[in-house]
């Protein structure tokens, strides 16, 4: 495994990809991985791009990765040791889409609506599916994201899956948090959510040459008034795009670059709230898997289920007799 670790950390691309589908397949090798690279972590700027199916998700994305690979290196502006400020950020690109129920995979295959990067050796472009997995991100996207960081990747662009306003994961994965919305879908409604206002870094109303754009601004502007922002706080700014074109594009990353110099200060505190997370849903995991596979029986865990939804046991007992058990 350490020869695997080394090429990743080399950056190769063949061995990254190898990695993630470790990480994926939840191969014991791949935790192991995880394990060797994981020093070597803590660079990236992770950009979390979030938002309703049809919203021009993986649009907004090509064209954000267009532009930051056309810019001066942003990874660690104070960095003596980083890569030289004149070359161009090396970029990777995860995303997560639904599930097929035939193959386990990724339904849409983000790569192919990305290939003017395909030439393109500063990008690494992986599609992940859900695998079932709620809050619009994949159970692996967090490592998977940890190895491109390692292999010296300074920016990595996360879309989630698209699946609504529950997409609420990316705040505990990402740097920066953007929230797409597009007119005429019902999202004057969908921008009121409490889950999405309070996720969003930056609003983008892609599509804006829709009817409806300005109305969706207003709302998302009126919800943004009810919030009392200190002199000191970050407002999220709302971005009009038309990314098929690349209107307003431009200025989606230059507020990515401001939010990123505001929030430098409390960056120590989101990393440390970002690793809490991922260390209570990693003991949840591995306490779950615990359970199925070495102190209940085959069926014993369907057969509770089983009671709970008949009503003759309760969800509470349930748990705390299965926690006993765990612990005796």
């Amino acid at each position: 495994m350490s020869t695997l670790a080394d090429r990743i950390l080399a950056g190769d691309a063949k061995a990254i990809a190898r990695g993630i589908s470790l990480i994926e397949d939840e191969d014991p090798a791949g935790a192991e991985l995880v394990r060797a690279i994981f020093g070597r972590t803590g660079g990236a700027y992770l950009i979390g791009v979030t938002g309703p199916p049809g919203a021009g998700k993986s649009t907004l994305v090509d064209r954000l990765v267009a532009i930051i690979r056309s810019e001066r290196s942003h990874r660690r502006h104070d960095d003596a040791s980083s890569p030289s400020r004149e070359s161009a950020p090396s970029v990777g690109v995860i995303a997560v889409d639904p599930t097929s129920p035939f193959t386990g995979g990724a339904v849409l295959g983000d790569r192919l609506r990305m290939q003017a990067h395909a030439a393109d050796e500063g990008v690494f472009i992986r599609s992940m599916a859900t695998r079932g997995h709620l809050g619009g991100l994949a159970r692996a996207t967090g490592d998977a994201a940890l190895l491109l960081d390692a292999a010296g990747k300074e920016i990595i662009v996360i879309e989630t899956v698209g699946v609504g306003q529950d997409e609420v994961d990316i705040i505990r994965t990402a740097d920066v948090s953007i929230v797409t919305l597009v007119p005429g879908t019902g999202d004057e409604v969908q921008a009121l959510k409490a889950g999405i206002m309070e996720i969003a870094d930056i609003f983008v109303v892609n599509k804006a040459d829709r009817e409806g754009a300005e109305r969706l601004v207003s709302a998302v502007e009126a919800n943004l008034a009810l919030h009392l922002y200190g002199p000191a706080e970050w407002r999220p700014p709302i971005v009009k795009t038309t990314a098929t074109t690349g209107q307003g594009v431009r200025d989606v990353v230059d507020a990515i670059w401001r939010f990123r110099d505001h929030a430098e200060r409390t960056q120590a505190a989101r990393t440390r709230a970002r690793s809490e997370y991922r260390l209570r849903e990693l003991v949840a995991h591995q306490f779950m898997d615990h359970l199925e596979h070495r102190v209940l029986a085959p069926g014993e865990l369907t057969a509770v289920v089983d009671r709970i939804a008949e009503r003759s046991l309760d969800p509470y007992t349930a748990a705390r007799e299965l926690v006993r058990r765990c612990l005796s």
